[in-house]
């Protein structure tokens, strides 16, 4: 019989000077981190390393400047004051190699803080929702804290974890975080999303990135046939593409039948719809983002977004200049991968300007702005105005791709740009 704890006495084994591990997305463990909030007193130098963690994460307000260090291997909103601030920092690395990272001791785990589904008859709990790199953090991590939660998914995959490897287990029930990216997908998300249909073959394997571009992409395909998804983030636009045959898998070329992820994140009805669902496998990232694997599907598209891209088609995703916004993730995973697929596009999707209407493509990036797909790895870039093809393309030829689907009231100035650092005749750009 599982012998429940409580949070207080679950979180007793974390020391000062530990490294945590702290489950992400709709796994997000607040109600363990709240209880570390309330045992600050005791801790000093906790360093917390995760991904996209989600709600309201106590321990990444200012009040406990002196206890906790956020590390985080890509940053999301509840964490990212703290990770631009002597709080936290940040790791650049492609989402496919951060389980190297605990697997080989470079950053070495002393705890795991986990959210699972209860254990069944056999004794075995469920990552659920976020296999990605949970996997790999339970199997290195010298201690495990979980929560049981009643709501929390079983998926099918790699994400099984028996009881007797749990050191401490914590039975709360809450609902799942959730997100809606359908609600927020405006006009220009909604043209790009047909541009990308148009783009898209019969019998393509699909991976989505995250935000309302992905899930306007997939509002798009409802004509298509026989697709398949191997993807780092499954969301709710899956659901009825699936449930209408309209994505079969049976053409990918390695899981076939099968969905791929690494996790998901969405609304309950995302959650409800991959419960004990076996057409959907949830596997640890290495494998899923491995380039090698991802090739391997026919007619891989790979479809992603950016903060900015500049004139010779250097793209900026996780930075705003010096101001880290999220992460490298799992973008060069993908990109290369379809790139190295036969029949495989690698798209790259924006809109032409933010929502408070600064330019999305520039002439050069912000100072300090990270790189996260060289120019050497983008083909495809789509915006609101149309489709540019950049590969084998030279940089004045880039340019002009780019400036024909800018916002209409930059292309004066990234015309005159083009012109200063390229030295072409006007009329070519």
């Amino acid at each position: 019989m599982t012998q429940y704890v409580s949070a207080e006495e679950a979180v007793s084994v974390i020391q000062r000077g530990n490294r945590i591990f702290s489950h992400g997305s709709a796994c997000t463990p607040n109600y363990l981190l709240n209880e570390i909030a309330r045992q600050s007193y005791r801790l000093e130098n906790i360093e917390i390393v995760s991904i996209t963690q989600q709600g309201d994460v106590a321990i990444a307000k200012p009040e406990y400047e002196n206890h906790f260090h956020i590390n985080s291997l890509f940053v999301s909103t509840p964490v990212r004051e703290a990770v631009n601030s002597n709080r936290g920092d940040f790791i650049p690395i492609f989402l496919s190699e951060i389980p190297i990272l605990f697997k080989n001791d470079i950053l070495p785990l002393d705890v795991a803080l986990i959210t699972v589904s209860p254990p069944d008859k056999h004794g075995y709990c469920s990552l659920g929702t976020s296999v990605d790199i949970a996997r790999s953090a339970v199997d290195t991590a010298k201690k495990v804290i979980a929560i049981a939660n009643p709501k929390m998914p079983r998926t099918h995959g790699d994400g099984t974890i028996h009881i007797s490897k749990i050191d401490k287990i914590v039975w709360h029930e809450e609902e799942l975080l959730t997100i809606d990216y359908a609600s927020k997908v405006g006009k220009e998300e909604l043209i790009i999303g047909q541009y990308i249909a148009e783009l898209i073959d019969d019998r393509a394997t699909l991976q989505m990135g995250i935000g309302t571009i992905p899930d306007a992409v997939l509002k798009c395909l409802s004509n298509h046939k026989d697709l398949g998804i191997h993807t780092e983030m499954l969301s709710d636009g899956v659901i009825d593409l699936i449930k209408n045959n309209i994505v079969t898998n049976r053409y990918k070329g390695i899981h076939e039948h099968t969905s791929i992820t690494s996790f998901c994140f969405g609304t309950k009805r995302l959650y409800d719809f991959v419960d004990d669902n076996p057409c959907i496998s949830f596997l640890d990232v290495q494998h899923v983002n491995y380039p090698i694997n991802i090739m391997q599907n026919k007619k891989m598209h790979a479809i992603n977004s950016a903060i900015e891209i500049d004139l010779t088609g250097q793209i900026c995703a996780d930075s705003i200049g010096t101001y880290q916004y999220s992460g490298i993730g799992g973008q060069m995973d993908f990109m290369r991968g379809a790139a190295l697929s036969k029949g495989g596009k690698p798209i790259m999707a924006l809109t032409s300007r933010t929502k408070k209407g600064v330019p999305r493509i520039v002439p050069f990036l912000k100072q300090g702005a990270g790189v996260v797909t060289t120019r050497g790895h983008v083909h495809y870039v789509v915006t609101e105005y149309g489709v540019a093809y950049l590969y084998g393309k030279n940089l004045r030829q880039r340019a002009q791709a780019l400036i024909s689907i800018s916002h209409p009231d930059d292309r004066e100035m990234l015309s005159q740009a083009a012109y200063e650092r390229f030295k072409c005749h006007r009329s070519l750009v």
